[in-house]
């Protein structure tokens, strides 16, 4: 078996029959939907609409998000799984990557938490093929967590209304849930919450340019005293914080497998195109120097794939 992505040939390292098929399935829908549309998509921003559907249909983020006990029977937060699909789905367009990778951030918060009510109401969200998205950043200062000025006022006895903006988040356009990072303002103490993105009080501005990411939505949204109460709270104080942490340590970790796929996908696409192009009557892959930068080109991915699956084996599994 090749330790690289090879859609032609591809045998998931998965044990089990579903985490397989999840990974074929979704190559087949990239095979099949063609190089052509998806850069044409890519070029067009065209929202993902049948990525969705095929993530809907196939229970994927479902089954791959949800923690043991709180979905399926075969329902688990399990990185090896999760880490693969990464590589995926970046190796085919980076936009299908970024709409995993800042769903699993949205659901940090919400694993972690200590709100059962908000899980079990996760859990069904994602059955229904729901996507995600984390409100962290902000526009004057970044992912600044000390300087965070969302606000949780304190509106009657066990009701707060939420204000303030985030800027530069992924899926929120259309995240079923927001986890959103705040402070309550009597205290000033850190807390998590969720909102919905077509609630009448969560203002949607602009959707961010970005490259890399055109198809994605990467957007600028404003709470305008969005009404919060304890179901909608995921954490408070030392919890929420943490929360914070350990979902970018959890999230970004996954961006090694990503990066592993993009530049597979690029190594091919360079191989090929080498292959056909010929200079002084040889073609261009015949020449030493070329060779030599493919073969050193290919020990470091090589490199970067055994790196990956070994940091696996040292990086807590937060969600189980």
């Amino acid at each position: 078996m090749s330790l690289l992505l090879n859609p032609q040939n591809y045998q998931s390292p998965q044990n089990d029959l579903l985490s397989k098929e999840i990974m074929e399935k979704t190559i087949h829908f990239f095979e099949d939907k063609g190089l052509k549309s998806i850069k044409e998509d890519d070029q067009a921003s065209r929202w993902y609409t049948d990525f969705l559907k095929l993530i809907k249909k196939e229970q994927i983020f479902s089954t791959l998000l949800t923690p043991a006990g709180y979905g399926a029977s075969d329902s688990r937060f399990d990185l090896f799984r999760v880490c693969e699909f990464n590589e995926i789905s970046a190796f085919y367009s980076l936009s299908y990557q970024y709409a995993y990778q800042v769903s699993i951030l949205g659901l940090g918060p919400i694993w972690m938490g200590d709100n059962e009510k908000a899980k079990h109401f996760t859990a069904q969200k994602l059955r229904e093929g729901a996507i995600f998205a984390f409100g962290l950043s902000e526009k004057t200062h970044g992912a600044d967590l000390y300087s965070n000025e969302m606000s949780l006022t304190l509106n009657g006895e066990a009701s707060y209304l939420a204000n303030g903006g985030k800027y530069y988040i992924g899926n929120a356009n259309e995240a079923a849930l927001v986890s959103t990072f705040a402070k309550y303002s009597e205290n000033n103490d850190y807390v998590f919450f969720v909102v919905d993105s077509q609630h009448r009080n969560y203002k949607l501005n602009k959707k961010i340019s970005t490259s890399g990411v055109r198809s994605a939505y990467v957007g600028d949204y404003e709470l305008i005293d969005y009404p919060i109460t304890k179901d909608e709270i995921l954490s408070s104080g030392t919890l929420a914080w943490d929360s914070a942490l350990s979902t970018i340590n959890i999230g970004k970790f996954q961006l090694g497998f990503a990066s592993i796929g993009i530049c597979t996908h690029a190594y091919y696409e360079a191989l090929n195109h080498a292959s056909y192009r010929e200079l002084y009557g040889k073609k261009v892959t015949d020449f030493p120097h070329i060779q030599k930068i493919f073969t050193e080109s290919y020990a470091r991915l090589i490199a970067m794939k055994l790196y990956a699956l070994r940091s696996l084996d040292y990086f807590p599994l937060c969600f189980r």
